[in-house]
C-alpha cells in the first residue's frame, strides 16, 4: 500500500516511467527508509528526500498530490481529536510569492480531508522573514525562528500542525508556542519525513 497511491505515471524522483498507482519506481522505492515515528513516518533520504525537493524547491507543485496522499494515509495511524483543526507551517508572504506555493498547505489538505477535519491556512502567520532552515545550524535554527510565527486569533481547539520535513523541530516548535500563546489547548505535529541526525 505505501507507494500504491494515486500519482503521476512518473517516478516522482527520477522521472522514470512507472505504473500511475505508485510514487516512485521500483528502484526509488528501496531507498526509501521507515523512522519508526508515526508522526515522522519517513526518514528524509535517498528518493523521498529528491522528491520533496523537488517538489519544494524545484518548483514541481504537481508532486503535492502523491506525497499529499502518501501522507493522508500515514496521518490515519495517528491518533487525533475528533475536533482538531489541521495547520499547515506557514511561509512568510515574501517566500510565498517567490515560491508560489506553500508545500506545508498543499501536504496538509488532503491531511484534513482523510481525517474529516478542518483545514486552515490562516490560522497562522510567519510575521518576519528568515534565512532558510537547511542553511543553520541547530543553534542558529533555534535562533532564525524564535518569534517568527503568531496566531491570528484565540484558538480553542487541539491543532495538527502539518509540515513537509523535521530536522531539529525547530520551526515546529516555534509555531506550537505560538499557537499555545493563542491558548490553543493542544499541538500535535505530523511531517512526512524526519532528517537524520549529523554524524
Amino acid at each position: 500500500m505505501l507507494f500504491s497511491i494515486l500519482a503521476p505515471s512518473r517516478c516522482a524522483a527520477c522521472d522514470t516511467p512507472c505504473d500511475a498507482r505508485a510514487l516512485l519506481c521500483f528502484a526509488c522505492a528501496a531507498t526509501v527508509a521507515r523512522s519508526g515515528d508515526p508522526r515522522a513516518p519517513f526518514v528524509y533520504g535517498g528518493a523521498l528526500a529528491t522528491a520533496i525537493t523537488r517538489f519544494k524547491y524545484g518548483r514541481v507543485p504537481e508532486l503535492a498530490r502523491p506525497l499529499g496522499a502518501l501522507l493522508a494515509h500515514e496521518a490515519t495511524k495517528i491518533s487525533v481529536a475528533p475536533d482538531a483543526i489541521v495547520v499547515p507551517v506557514p511561509l512568510h508572504p515574501s517566500r510565498l510569492f517567490e515560491r508560489g506555493f506553500n508545500q506545508a498547505a498543499l501536504l496538509a489538505r488532503p491531511v484534513a480531508k482523510m481525517l474529516k477535519l478542518r483545514f486552515d491556512a490562516r490560522t497562522l502567520a510567519r510575521v518576519r522573514p528568515t534565512p532558510k532552515q537547511s542553511e543553520l545550524d541547530r543553534a542558529a535554527r533555534l535562533r532564525n525562528v524564535m518569534g517568527a510565527f503568531r496566531a491570528r486569533r484565540e484558538i480553542a481547539r487541539p491543532v495538527l500542525l502539518v509540515d513537509d520535513v523535521r530536522t531539529t523541530g525547530a520551526t515546529q516548535e516555534a509555531c506550537a508556542e505560538a499557537l499555545r500563546g493563542a491558548r490553543c489547548p493542544h499541538v500535535q505535529c505530523l511531517v512526512l519525513a524526519i532528517a537524520p541526525p549529523p554524524e
